[in-house]
């Protein structure tokens, strides 16, 4: 399984980015995706999740309000929506993957996650 999470980039604060994340060689759409953020001597703090079905989703306070997660599995996709970005935003951002199928648990740890992509840059400017 490859992920890829795109869609980053420099924005202004109270700007919007939305990510992607892909999967190539698996399916999405029966395991549950996690989206966390890393900045250079932190550890990977969790920022989203969302079950298998789409239909539950968990938010990080930090976000709440303001970040929202999807999934699209005819594309075989699950977006984070950010908007009114801020500058403690800044950070990798890596979506990852629980391959246990229908699993009933949503993991706000890394550890929870089987297969992650490579980040992608988000930075917000004052």
């Amino acid at each position: 399984v490859q992920l890829q999470a795109s869609g980053g980039g420099l924005v202004q604060a109270g700007g919007s980015l939305r990510l992607a994340c892909t999967a190539s060689g698996r399916a999405l759409r029966t395991y549950a995706v996690g989206w966390f953020r890393q900045t250079p001597g932190k550890e990977r703090e969790f920022v989203a999740a969302i079950d298998w079905s789409g239909d539950s989703t968990y938010l990080a306070d930090s976000v709440k309000g303001r970040f929202t997660i999807s999934r699209e599995n005819a594309k075989n996709t699950v977006y984070l929506q950010m908007n009114s970005l801020k500058p403690e935003d800044t950070a990798a951002y890596y979506c990852a993957l629980d391959t246990r199928p229908y699993g009933s648990r949503v993991y706000k740890t890394p550890g929870g996650y089987h297969y992650w992509g490579r980040g992608t840059q988000v930075t917000v400017s004052s």
